[in-house]
């Protein structure tokens, strides 16, 4: 719905920036024929035009409902951006067993927080689609441990989570950071 938004107000604003720049003498002698000629020190519509539109019957009630649907549009888009919606629990091979995304993840982050090396974790379990998961790893190493001695026990807890979660395929992104040497400032 976003793209649909965006997409109508530029092609608005489009449009009402035509008709500004076709306004300007410069630009208007290299005009098609058939775009509407503007008079010089002429506006858009004028008191009398106004006047004009206001005595139609169909202009008031034209104006309150393009005003009304622009709003209940826009509140409702406002809305769907605040509301992340539900995230539906995983099926597990399990008849009937179920598993919900953040509860995996608070296992996996655990887990791996529970390795050797390892200061602090964040795991990330967003299902995608009906039958694929993403999942992404941020791990904090301890001072003086090397990636290369964590990472391949991350990548096996990494494929058993992948295991866990049978019936999805899943992909898994492992990103390390090193914390830094906490020292004591005496003053």
């Amino acid at each position: 719905m976003n793209r649909v938004v965006l997409g109508a107000v530029g092609v608005g604003l489009l449009g009402v920036g035509s008709l500004l720049v076709g306004s300007d003498p410069a630009v208007a002698a290299r005009l098609p024929s058939w775009w509407p000629a503007a008079g010089r020190g002429s506006v858009l519509l004028d008191r009398a035009g106004l006047a004009r539109l206001r005595g139609e019957s169909w202009w008031a009630p034209v104006v309150m409902a393009a005003a009304t649907v622009l709003t209940v549009l826009f509140v409702r888009w406002a809305l769907a951006q605040l509301h992340s919606g539900r995230v539906r629990p995983l099926a597990l091979p399990s008849p009937g067993a179920t598993v919900h995304p953040r509860t995996l993840s608070e296992a996996l982050s655990a887990r791996v927080a529970q390795l050797p090396g390892v200061a602090r974790c964040r795991a990330r379990v967003l299902p995608r689609g009906g039958s694929r998961l993403d999942v992404g790893l941020r791990v904090w190493l301890e001072p003086g441990t090397s990636p290369d001695a964590v990472l391949p026990v991350l990548s096996a807890l990494a494929a058993e989570a992948e295991g866990a979660a049978a019936p999805c395929t899943s992909r898994t992104r492992i990103r390390l950071s090193g914390t830094s040497y906490h020292t004591v400032h005496v003053r």
